[in-house]
């Protein structure tokens, strides 16, 4: 979209250049000629072509409502195409500060009894979520609130914690915010992602080749008692939020310590 958005904004500043540009006036009666004279007769315009591009350029030159229309739509387009572009750039550099936060509260003795005690809040950190295979290694927060999720990943409350038996459900940013998830389509079955708790480190292996979803088939993250496994979703397309991508894994290993 923001590659469409500049390319638009460039070729309204030609068009806006090609009416405002030299030769677009004529000279004024009376001008000075070369032996010092002058001409009472002005010179006529131009002559523009008869394709469709030049006709809009003779509509453009002789009325004025329409140039200031050409010039406004400009402006915006080109403010428009900086915002785009920008944004994605100040959304990762909000992230990054979010994360040097939860990376000092991650190894807290305050969040660890937190965690055991199954009290962290919305928006605190959870778990690390490390996928080698994409070089992914962020902290996951509490929660999937828009707040929350500008740390690029969040846990689904209502779903068992890291490492526990049932589904772990985890959200993640596919384009803003760090865009943890960006590449999770290119997982394949037995990639490895580990989930590093304040109690201990458990490691899931991708089971199912990733699937879309309607954003309101919600049973993908449903619970699942006998059957420890991980969910991830993300937007799909990238830039778009039409659908949403699932990454389904298995537990294999768990080195999560109990409050003793």
């Amino acid at each position: 979209m923001a590659p469409l958005i500049a390319t638009a904004c460039i070729v309204f500043l030609v068009a806006a250049l090609s009416v405002y540009g030299p030769g677009t006036r004529s000279p004024k009666a009376g001008a000075h000629l070369r032996d010092g004279g002058s001409s009472s007769v002005p010179v006529p315009p131009a002559q523009l072509g008869n394709d469709p591009v030049s006709k809009l350029v003779g509509v453009l030159r002789r009325r004025p409502w329409a140039r200031f229309l050409l010039t406004t739509a400009s402006i915006g387009l080109l403010v428009g195409a900086i915002g785009t572009i920008g944004y994605p750039f100040y959304t990762n550099l909000l992230q990054d500060r979010i994360q040097s936060r939860l990376d000092r509260q991650f190894n807290s003795d305050e969040l660890r009894q937190q965690y055991l005690d199954r009290n962290v809040k919305v928006g605190d950190s959870l778990t690390r979520i490390q996928i080698p295979e994409l070089d992914v290694d962020v902290v996951v927060v509490e929660g999937i609130t828009a707040s929350a999720l500008r740390a690029g990943a969040g846990h689904y409350p209502g779903t068992p914690l890291p490492c526990e038996e049932g589904n772990v459900a985890i959200a993640g940013h596919r384009t803003t915010y760090g865009r943890p998830f960006h590449s999770v389509h290119q997982l394949e079955m037995g990639d490895e992602i580990t989930l590093v708790t304040p109690i201990g480190p458990c490691t899931y292996r991708v089971s199912e080749k990733p699937f879309t979803v309607s954003p309101k088939e919600i049973s993908v993250v449903a619970n699942t008692p006998d059957t420890p496994m991980l969910t991830l979703t993300t937007c799909h397309p990238i830039g778009s939020a039409k659908e949403r991508l699932i990454i389904r894994a298995e537990l294999v290993s768990s080195q999560v310590r109990t409050a003793a």
